[in-house]
């Protein structure tokens, strides 16, 4: 066959997407990738905030590991809270007003953070705008998935997790460009994603599998006792019917999947730079000298989570979800505890973090793709809102458990993160319960 013709098939599905599509992918890639970098900006100066929040001077590993615990923690519990009550009530007002209302959220309180002058403050103003961040993405993830349906949704869902890696170089070219001038310059960025409003509210309609929820929930009220059986169990509560017969078992496998891909990062994802700070003054670069290092790391770790998003989505479509998932998982495994237990130097870091981050963040492509295949559309933003949320709130306590075994581990904040790494096991087991999705319609 003509190579010319084999080329033209491989690319032509990209002249499939509309315009309204391309401005929906990049909405939604826009705002994770901003909550991403909040993160990772906050990951970055946690040391530091932290230091001088407790009055400056020598900090103990074992109070950076407490306070720092407690503030990543608040900031995760906020992001499960407001993802599980914005999830739900966007599967009544909308995606695109909840995701209209969750950036305003998060916009404000993140600026805010750079004005904090106590610990207490700047883990009220962490929650808060937690709550916001939590939002977006549960949001984003139905509305892209609905606007796609059939075609392509699965590639696309992998090209806007990408957000999330590009969200981790943006927080480390910001850290490395502001970083040296305080930590509380680098909150301020914050307020970028409050752009994205404009654009939201001038530009964006509701996807037309809403819309039809929408009417069909107007008449199943107006129809009240006559509605037939089915109607009156798609009229109820939309959080309720997540554990009908019919969908609690996907609602488990979602939950378990959430939490074993979520307890393996986001111990990675706020102690990971203070882990390279430290393991930098072994070898006598402290304070300003470090940042270009571990700006590097950043830049290194996001860049492979760029290609592991992007790629889960095409290999999904050729392997199947749940293979995906599975292989992600164990590289996340493997690469972690050679990362935290194998290597002393900070020269190794670099590859191995590209390596890690196609895995790590990869993985999530999954959250993307395979939950939203599970669950029908007056629920997909409720399900998925509240298997993110659910797991949030149990890894939420991660960083803090982490945090708070660096004092028996001898200060080793590796030991601690590889522990947390092996968590990557539980999404295994859900694959192994779950079903395949792959070649089936986005249930409606």
């Amino acid at each position: 066959m003509d190579t010319t013709v084999v080329a033209e098939r491989r690319v032509g599905w990209l002249a499939e997407i509309t315009r309204y599509q391309w401005l929906v992918l990049f909405v939604a890639w826009a705002g994770w990738a901003l909550d991403a970098a909040d993160f990772n900006l906050f990951s970055l100066v946690l040391r530091p905030a932290v230091t001088e929040l407790l009055g400056g001077g020598q900090v103990s590993a074992a109070q950076l590991g407490l306070v720092g615990g407690i503030l990543s923690t608040t900031g995760l519990l906020g992001w499960a809270l407001g993802g599980i009550g914005f999830g739900m009530l966007a599967d009544y007002i909308g995606r695109v007003r909840t995701l209209a209302m969750s950036i305003l959220i998060f916009s404000v309180f993140t600026a805010l953070q750079g004005v904090a002058q106590a610990p207490w403050q700047l883990g009220l103003f962490r929650f808060l705008g937690g709550v916001g961040t939590g939002a977006e993405l549960v949001i984003g993830i139905p509305l892209l998935m609905e606007v796609f349906g059939e075609r392509h949704r699965a590639k696309m869902a992998g090209v806007m997790m990408t957000g999330g890696a590009f969200g981790n170089i943006f927080g480390a070219w910001v850290y490395g460009a502001i970083g040296p001038y305080g930590w509380r310059p680098v909150f301020f960025v914050g307020i970028v994603p409050a752009l994205l409003l404009l654009l939201i509210r001038r530009s964006m309609v509701e996807p037309e599998r809403f819309i039809a929820v929408r009417e069909r929930r107007i008449a199943v009220k107006q129809a009240g006792a006559n509605a037939s059986d089915d109607d009156k169990e798609f009229g109820k509560f939309a959080f309720l019917q997540l554990f009908s017969r019919r969908l609690r078992f996907n609602t488990m496998v979602a939950v378990l999947f959430a939490l074993g891909s979520l307890l393996a990062i986001w111990t990675s994802q706020i102690w990971l730079p203070t882990i390279q700070s430290l393991m930098l003054e072994k070898d006598g670069i402290k304070g300003e000298a470090a940042i270009p290092y571990i700006a590097t790391g950043g830049l290194s770790w996001g860049i492979g989570g760029v290609f592991g998003y992007i790629a889960f989505g095409f290999i999904a479509d050729i392997i199947g979800r749940k293979l995906a998932i599975v292989c992600y998982s164990i590289g996340t495994l493997i690469l972690g505890l050679y990362l935290y237990l194998g290597v002393s130097s900070w020269g190794p870091y670099p590859p191995l973090l590209f390596v890690f981050g196609f895995f790590v963040f990869g993985v999530f492509s999954g959250h993307a793709i395979y939950m939203p295949e599970l669950f029908p559309t007056q629920v997909r933003s409720t399900a998925v809102s509240f298997a993110n949320g659910s797991g949030r709130v149990i890894t939420a306590f991660g960083p803090l458990v982490a945090g708070l075994l660096v004092g028996p581990f001898g200060g080793d904040f590796n030991k601690a993160a590889a522990l947390m790494t092996c968590f990557a096991l539980i999404s295994i087991g859900a694959m192994f319960l779950g079903r395949e999705t792959k070649g089936e319609p986005l249930p409606t």
